[in-house]
């Protein structure tokens, strides 16, 4: 017998979860997908297959092509506490990197790394390791994840402009 597949992600709050078929246990770097084969909490295969790279938020639902909804749950994962008299500089800190981070009273969770932790520490935050789940703050405009940016030039043609009017100076900046 082959995999169900899972084609249509439904959003978290748009259907009754209290009618899934099976719970789909994924931390913060699994919850980014297109295409895998992945197992549910009871052991069953199901094959994602999603037109195109999606993040799954905590409390999504997965149609599969038989009929079922798959309830997406947000595994609970190694993270980092960061607190402290200054956590605004803290803060700061994690985003010039950066850095998925999820916002709580007096408090910002980011992923467990040592490097950061260090950083941080260095800069007199408190930092304590967590078991939980991680639900990072969406991108700019509210939505999925901030999947980096780029520092280069935006693209354009030199058919309609003479090279007089601009410059192609390299661009550069330090993050540090």
């Amino acid at each position: 017998m082959s995999d169900a597949r899972g084609l249509k992600v439904l959003e978290a709050g748009h259907w009754d979860k209290d009618s899934a078929a099976g719970v789909l246990d994924l931390d913060y770097e699994a919850r980014l997908v297109r295409r895998k084969r992945l197992r549910l909490r009871g052991g069953e295969a199901v094959l994602l297959d999603l037109p195109q790279v999606t993040s799954l938020s905590d409390g999504a639902g997965l149609e599969l092509d038989d009929g079922r909804c798959i309830l997406i749950c947000a595994a609970q994962e190694q993270v980092l506490a960061v607190s402290g008299p200054d956590l605004l500089r803290y803060v700061w800190h994690i985003g010039n990197r950066h850095t998925p981070c999820e916002m709580g009273e007096g408090v910002v969770f980011i992923k467990d790394d040592p490097v950061l932790k260090g950083m941080l520490e260095g800069l007199g935050a408190q930092v304590t390791a967590h078991l939980r789940a991680f639900q990072p703050e969406g991108g700019a405009y509210g939505h999925g994840r901030t999947m980096g940016h780029d520092h280069a030039p935006a693209p354009h043609s030199h058919a309609a402009h003479s090279h007089a009017s601009h410059s192609h100076a390299p661009h550069s900046h330090s993050h540090d």
